[in-house]
């Protein structure tokens, strides 16, 4: 059973995504709702970005030099704690999310 705080249940919100944008404007979102709502906010709290590299040889027959490419992928990471009652959780809820932003909502 979650503990319940004075201004409501205690909420971890983990964001994650490729694009950077996509992270501002859920942020925003989140931050704006939970304000409108009268919650107690802590973040977005900026998280060191995972960066995925993968080294590929650009002859792929096996001829020639010995010369490769390097493909990235970032993943920016934010973190916003909240204090809100269920109602403020449930409006988080609801905010659309683009496919490619991956969030987890914990109740501590």
């Amino acid at each position: 059973m979650p503990v319940r705080a004075k201004y409501g249940y205690r909420t971890r919100i983990k964001i994650q995504s490729p694009r950077l944008e996509a992270i501002q404007s859920i942020c925003n979102e989140i931050i704006t709702t939970a304000r409108n709502e009268g919650a107690k906010i802590s973040g977005p709290i900026y998280l060191p970005t995972k960066r995925l590299v993968v080294p590929v040889r650009r002859a792929v027959s096996g001829n020639g030099s010995e010369t490769w490419d390097k493909w990235e992928l970032r993943i920016h990471r934010r973190l916003i704690d909240i204090q809100a009652d269920e109602r403020t959780i449930r409006k988080i809820m609801r905010i659309q999310v683009p496919p490619d932003v991956r969030i987890e909502i914990k109740m501590l």
